[in-house]
């Protein structure tokens, strides 16, 4: 019987492929990824104005609030070729956007032979709430920005107030990705729980430094100086941080109903036995008769032996 070929994932998963082999899979996946962000740029370039209008909106609005704005929305650039950079940058972005199930999809190919079933189906799950949790935090950034750009271009009022076309673009996008990063967080958490690290108990205990810190970490990354663009990131990482306290201990009590009662108990530790005694009565008081019996010695006992 001719014996079945195995496939590229087959022999990555157990081992037999050579360090070279590896390195010609890797060189493939690292190409066709290519291709697929190559692709995805050529389509983002054609939105590009699209999407530079959505970010510059804010902006835009402020002008025409307060009687700025003549005509078309105008900025400042540094350079003759200002546009062009920016409009390939924003092409790019949305191409990374646009072929992430080409390029996620290549390197999950190459990693996945390293991983059990389990660890797959976690990934899996990981990446499904990566995305919407990312677009959240970016969508939150945008409207953080479109609130604080009337507050810091409002204080210059009485003044020229000139925008630079690149630095504003810096500034939306930084936000975004920000926030965007942020709110993967709590997605980290939950990852370490189920992988067994830290419990619920545990994260709820450390509510108050875990606050703390997530405060400390907005007032640093925030590239606005207001409390409020903090104020923001911070409650929402907090907000994030209970919801993933919550799924822990759902996973706590899954986990505990499923391991048997030994199972937190260490191989060197001895198990605690369930043994409760029974209380013991006192004894009933010994009757003492009256007069006390002594056995009279018999007659044997009163001769004398061979020896005397």
């Amino acid at each position: 019987m001719r014996r079945k070929r195995q496939t590229q994932f087959q022999r990555a998963a157990d081992g037999s492929m050579t360090l070279f082999e590896h390195l010609r899979e890797l060189r493939g996946r690292l190409f066709k990824a290519s291709l697929g962000v190559v692709a995805g740029l050529g389509v983002g370039l054609f939105f590009a104005d699209r999407v530079l209008n959505f970010l510059n909106k804010p902006y835009c609005d402020f002008q025409r609030q307060h009687g700025a704005l003549a005509g078309s929305c105008t900025f400042v650039t540094n350079s003759p070729i200002d546009v062009f950079t920016l409009n390939l940058k924003v092409g790019l972005y949305i191409g990374l956007i646009l072929a992430a199930p080409v390029w996620l999809y290549q390197l999950w190919a190459f990693i996945a032979p390293g991983l059990h079933r389990h660890e797959r189906r976690y990934t899996y799950l990981f990446v499904t709430v990566a995305a919407p949790l990312f677009f959240a935090g970016a969508l939150l950034a945008y409207l953080v920005v479109s609130k604080s750009l009337h507050f810091f271009l409002g204080m210059g009022s009485s003044y020229q107030v000139n925008v630079s076309l690149p630095g504003y673009f810096s500034f939306v996008t930084g936000m975004m990705l920000l926030f965007g990063a942020a709110f993967e967080f709590p997605l980290i958490i939950v990852m370490l729980n189920f992988a067994g690290l830290v419990t619920a108990r545990r994260l709820l205990g450390w509510w108050r430094i875990a606050v703390f810190l997530m405060f400390v970490f907005g007032a640093i990354v925030t590239p606005t100086p207001d409390p409020f663009g903090m104020s923001i990131l911070a409650g929402s990482m907090a907000l994030l941080y209970f919801a993933a306290v919550g799924v822990a201990w759902l996973n706590d009590r899954r986990r505990a109903k499923r391991q048997p009662s030994y199972a937190g108990i260490g191989d060197d530790e001895v198990s605690p036995l369930e043994y409760a005694p029974e209380p013991v009565e006192a004894p009933e008081p010994v009757q003492i008769p009256d007069e006390a019996w002594t056995p009279t010695p018999s007659a044997v006992e009163h001769r004398y032996d061979e020896s005397t």
